[in-house]
């Protein structure tokens, strides 16, 4: 038989999600050889997160069956309050199992993703949103301008040479250098980045007064939610490899994919950037926390505080 009554009866009001979920994949089986490093680079991408996102947010982690000082440290992160949402799967589901929960599950209007190896700067979420909510029926939108497929951007293009108001420009408008600094992170030799840049071109587009670039990455987008549940389940039967499926299928379904005009997110790939080591910055998780929370977490504080619980709720109920 039950003793006494579940003290959260008397709870007359349950947090409430933010607008925004900032969701974060990561896959680290061993810190060894290819994953070397790929657990500070997971710590400078939640860090880049916490530091340079100024809209309110909650942040998902889902770790796709990483390694036990992975999830050690991904369960502290989530004590700290710097986690709102960790799902640990026990196994890796891919990428699109990944997607299929994180899409279907995150309590936001708006679904902010990135891999755990981008790295995010100043405003990156702010501009993404801005596009989001300006021009029409936006399937995804990325934090940087680069080269992608344009057949994988056919209706965003056919929207904008459709659309009264629309003002579209076409060429080198990337520099090489900006389009090096992102190319270079794929493993491209230089002579394949030389010919890519040489052989392709850019499409920017301006309307209400805001620039878009055609095109969107699947490493990292802002979408609205309701447009991404429409293509849940994604069906992949290989961990990675297959994520075009989820590009081509915004695209056929008539949603833009686009990009904002300033370079504001970097694919750190399994290495810490070079300028990062050369300066030796330090980009952590910090998340600000009011006095009595910090409080409540001091190791003696809160062994005192849960005796008196426990006390109280015996002497109550336990006659």
């Amino acid at each position: 038989m039950r003793t006494g009554q579940n003290p959260a009866k008397k709870v007359t009001q349950v947090a409430k999600p933010k607008r925004i979920t900032v969701a974060v994949l990561t896959y680290i089986p061993f810190l060894k050889g290819y994953f070397k490093e790929s657990l500070d680079v997971l710590k400078l991408c939640l860090g880049s997160i916490c530091k340079n996102t100024s809209l309110p947010y909650d942040l998902m982690v889902f770790d796709n069956g990483s390694c036990r000082e992975t999830k050690d440290y991904l369960l502290s992160a989530q004590n700290e309050g710097i986690i709102q949402y960790l799902v640990l799967s026990e196994k890796n589901v891919g990428k699109g199992g990944a997607w299929n929960h994180i899409f279907n599950g995150a309590p936001g209007e708006i679904i902010a993703y990135c891999d755990s190896d981008a790295l995010l700067y100043k405003g990156w979420l702010t501009e993404s949103v801005r596009i989001l909510e300006t021009f029409p029926n936006v399937g995804m939108v990325t934090a940087r301008p680069m080269r992608t497929d344009k057949q994988l951007c056919s209706e965003t293009i056919k929207w904008a040479e459709s659309q009264k108001g629309v003002y579209i420009e076409k060429g080198q408008l990337i520099s090489y250098e900006e389009f090096e600094d992102f190319a270079n992170t794929l493993g491209y030799g230089i002579e394949k980045v030389k010919k890519i840049y040489s052989t392709t071109s850019d499409i920017r587009l301006t309307y209400k007064d805001i620039q878009a670039f055609v095109g969107a990455n699947h490493f990292q987008f802002v979408g609205w939610k309701k447009v991404l549940r429409q293509f849940m389940p994604l069906k992949m039967n290989k961990p990675v490899g297959q994520v075009q499926k989820l590009d081509e299928a915004i695209n056929k379904q008539g949603y833009l994919r686009l990009m904002i005009a300033k370079s504001l997110v970097q694919n750190m790939s399994n290495k810490i950037p070079e300028e990062i080591k050369k300066n030796n910055i330090r980009v952590r998780p910090d998340k600000k926390q009011g006095i009595i929370k910090i409080l409540s977490k001091f190791p003696p504080l809160k062994k005192i505080l849960l005796w008196i619980y426990d006390a109280i709720f015996r002497l109550y109920y336990k006659g």
